[in-house]
């Protein structure tokens, strides 16, 4: 295959091809982008773990960066993509075509108040670097401040286009995520294999502790930012207090639950459950946060000492916290699930969401315990999937039933699978029918993404005012509450 400019390196890692860089440009080509906004731009390459590279050119800051390498299939929202903590140890590519056409506006960062060290004041978004085929670089809308390539190489980030991202997502759905490296100064694929043999794989790496807080702090985002003051009202009065363990929390997290009514109290990933308790918390939130659950060790086991003492409500990471700490199983998804589009049925009100998600990793659901037969439709053996073991189960079995299955936990006792992934029948959530608690794998906030999961904040608003019905929810009426066009 030529490696041409823009073109996907997809042969066999050992021809001839792979042992030098991509051309130049041709002198017409040269001409051509010089009478345009993009101009040529330097040589990049992004080489796969596989040894498969891709050619394109810089378009972000100059530099080597290695992560895992995954992909997100938002349409808009990408600037909040960059500045989502969850991404920490990622090489993100975008699906769609063209990004950065509506520009950027720092007042959208996901990078919380608080965030340690390079995070801190929006310095550095935690991801290794972006993937797209086409960036923008004349970005037309009125809240952009700056152009989406200047901001990458006033942060740093390094960044590859002309990339043929479909044929690069396709691969990574059928090889699955794996560990990669995007180079604007190492062009030799040899050098560039070698130092992409001796990157850290994602697995057993603790990511957390790189993008959490360093010590506790108050969150009160206080009126709406001038930016957002077109869409969203007003928090509503606090009317509970809420610890909120920071995994890599969202700053549109910290001012959903604002705005749900919560006042916020926002401490580090590990800090002793004795702690949390003596603040005397009407309820406490897990947040999201990057990379293998297994490696935060010391947040699940502050969290196995909050369950049953205090409200609970997880998302993303924070829903991988609870399931480890009640003893389950978690596996690594091929390519994982991110982006905004995802469907997800709720077993108890049978309504589907479309969600916001952002992970890899994911719980198997059997590995809780024994199904309770009289609470799951008289089924008493969990479904098995195509290799004859429960542990890769389609979990749409449930959804077809119409059945919210309750299995009996050793250590909490009666847990109910509440939510199912449409496309591919992964567990999405879970809920402590003996103690306080519950958890989804997914975002309950549009930062980028739909309005749907708005309810889970509600939810938990609820679940600490005691009503034992707090899922039961109308996701339509709810899901445009705090928003200013919610009364048009």
């Amino acid at each position: 295959m030529a490696h041409t400019d823009a073109a996907v390196a997809a042969c066999d890692p050992g021809c001839a091809a792979h042992s030098a860089p991509r051309a130049q440009l041709s002198e017409l080509a040269q001409r051509m982008l010089s009478q345009t906004s993009k101009h040529e731009g330097a040589p990049a390459v992004l080489m796969l773990a596989d040894g498969t590279a891709f050619f394109g050119r810089a378009c972000g800051a100059r530099g080597t960066a290695t992560g895992e390498v995954c992909f997100n299939t938002s349409v808009e929202g990408y600037f909040e993509v960059l500045t989502d903590p969850s991404y920490a140890g990622q090489i993100v590519t975008m699906t769609y075509p063209q990004i950065g056409n509506y520009g950027v506006d720092l007042a959208d960062t996901q990078v919380a108040p608080g965030a340690p060290g390079e995070l801190a004041g929006n310095v550095r978004p935690p991801l290794r670097a972006l993937v797209v085929r086409d960036l923008c670089r004349t970005p037309s809308n009125w809240r952009s401040t700056m152009s989406l390539s200047e901001y990458l190489e006033e942060r740093g980030i390094v960044g590859i286009e002309g990339v043929d991202t479909r044929a690069l997502v396709r691969h990574l759905r059928e090889t699955g995520a794996q560990k990669g490296i995007v180079s604007t100064e190492v062009l030799d694929l040899a050098e560039l294999r070698a130092l992409l043999a001796a990157a850290p794989e994602l697995v057993g790496q603790n990511l957390v502790e790189t993008v959490s807080c360093r010590e506790a702090h108050a969150y009160d985002p206080g009126r709406v930012p001038q930016g957002h003051a077109f869409a969203e009202a007003p928090a509503a009065p606090a009317r509970h207090h809420v610890v909120v363990y920071d995994c890599g929390v969202k700053r549109g997290i910290l001012e959903g639950l604002r705005r749900a009514g919560c006042e916020l109290t926002v401490v580090p990933w590990d800090t002793p459950a004795a702690d949390v308790l003596a603040r005397r918390p009407d309820g406490v939130f897990l947040s999201n946060g990057p990379g293998d659950p297994e490696a935060a060790t010391k947040t699940y086991e502050q969290v196995r000492s909050l369950l049953g003492k205090v409200p609970v409500f997880g998302i993303c990471l924070g829903h991988q916290m609870m399931s480890l700490a009640a003893g389950a199983r978690m596996e690594k998804l091929k390519y994982g699930h991110r982006g905004g589009n995802h469907p997800v049925m709720n077993l108890i009100t049978r309504r589907v969401e479309i969600t916001a998600q952002n992970h890899g990793f994911n719980l198997v659901f059997p590995s809780l315990g024994e199904l309770v037969p009289e609470l799951s439709g008289g089924v008493s053996e969990h479904p098995t999937g195509a290799d004859g073991t429960a542990e890769t189960a389609d979990l749409r079995f449930w959804v077809e039933r119409g059945i919210a299955p309750v299995v009996a936990n050793e250590r909490f006792g009666r847990i109910r699978l509440t939510h199912v992934n449409l496309n591919d029948g992964t567990a999405e959530g879970i809920q402590f029918l003996d103690i306080p608690a519950f958890s989804v794998q997914y975002h309950p906030e549009a930062s980028p993404g739909p309005t749907d999961a708005h309810y889970l904040f509600t939810a938990f608003t609820r679940l600490m005012d005691g009503d034992p019905d707090y899922l039961d929810i109308n996701i339509a009426r709810d899901r445009l509450a705090g928003w200013e066009f919610a009364a048009a």
